[in-house]
């Protein structure tokens, strides 16, 4: 386990500021969360007073972050910390064995696998193949937790999201609803049938992109 330690002002605008020193960490920056609040992440040998001096260069910039958030999520009921902590849970127990499921299935093969709790993506893969995924997921119907997880694995075979990212994707995809819907995943199969009808290039992958729009990561 990386060496750690944290500490904690009040700022008497923006609240609790935590400050995070790792070892992991090469290089100072600032997270403003909606639901966990602001972080800087601090290299270990770095002094708390060298960082703190670094926040206050960016404390205009969290302030306006943190009024962005609170105009975005106006509408959104924020959940308490104990059903992230059950959302966590959740992940933990689900998120792990369906992806080895999937990658086993597709021939794909990954390095480490974490669950995450961020405000910006539902997951992401590193160059070093190791898949991190949003707590979020499992508020997702079934077959977008999966669309989740199989565009994640596909960034193991190409990075970026071209043409022969978008054709594995595609491939990937068309097999995991014919399963679902074999058995007897109702909203997989009307996907299914929206993406039947589009015109986009890569239909499924459109279809399920504008539908877990729906759905904010909290």
């Amino acid at each position: 386990m990386a060496k750690q330690a944290e500490k904690i002002i009040n700022d008497p605008k923006i609240g609790e500021v935590t400050f995070w020193k790792s070892v992991r960490s090469r290089s100072m920056s600032i997270r403003v969360h909606p639901v966990k609040g602001v972080s800087v992440s601090v290299p270990y040998v770095v002094p708390y007073g060298v960082a703190q001096a670094f926040f206050l260069t960016r404390r205009d910039w969290v302030i306006e972050t943190m009024a962005k958030q609170k105009e975005r999520y106006k509408d959104v009921v924020m959940p308490a910390p104990e059903e992230i902590e059950a959302w966590r849970r959740k992940a933990k127990a689900e998120l792990p064995p369906r992806l080895a499921e999937l990658a086993a299935r597709h021939g794909f093969s990954y390095n480490r696998v974490a669950i995450k709790h961020n405000a910006t993506n539902w997951g992401s893969c590193s160059a070093k193949s190791n898949i991190n995924l949003n707590l979020n997921i499992v508020r997702l119907p079934k077959v977008l937790q999966d669309y989740v997880l199989l565009h994640e694995l596909c960034h193991l075979k190409h990075q970026d999201h071209g043409h022969a990212f978008h054709l594995l994707l595609e491939h990937v995809l068309t097999d995991n609803v014919i399963r679902l819907m074999d058995a007897g995943d109702t909203y997989a199969a009307d996907l299914a049938r929206r993406a039947a009808v589009s015109r986009a290039k890569y239909p499924l992958d459109y279809v399920m992109t504008r539908a877990i729009k729906q759905y904010r990561v909290v």
